[in-house]
């Protein structure tokens, strides 16, 4: 179960850093960025759970990363919005 969690939160992580990084440096054009951390996202997912070389759960992990990182920004498209 560790090992799900560990391959799970880097996408996170990537997510809200890009979230960041777009608000600070391209507040102004968030709306077209903001797909981009998404796409960047979804590929680091793929390539962390391609690399963990585990079938067992793979969709559910997959769903997590990409979930996570979809109501990440979802949430700062919202921030960005407002500001």
């Amino acid at each position: 179960m560790a090992w799900q969690v560990r391959s799970v939160i880097p996408v996170w992580v990537v997510a809200l850093a890009g979230a960041v990084a777009v608000g600070l440096f391209a507040a102004s054009a968030s709306l077209s960025w903001l797909p981009v951390v998404l796409a960047v996202s979804v590929l680091l997912a793929a390539a962390i759970q391609l690399a963990l070389q585990r079938k067992e759960g793979f969709v559910t992990r997959m769903m997590a990363s990409v979930g996570g990182a979809l109501v990440i920004l979802a949430v700062a498209t919202g921030i960005l919005a407002l500001v």
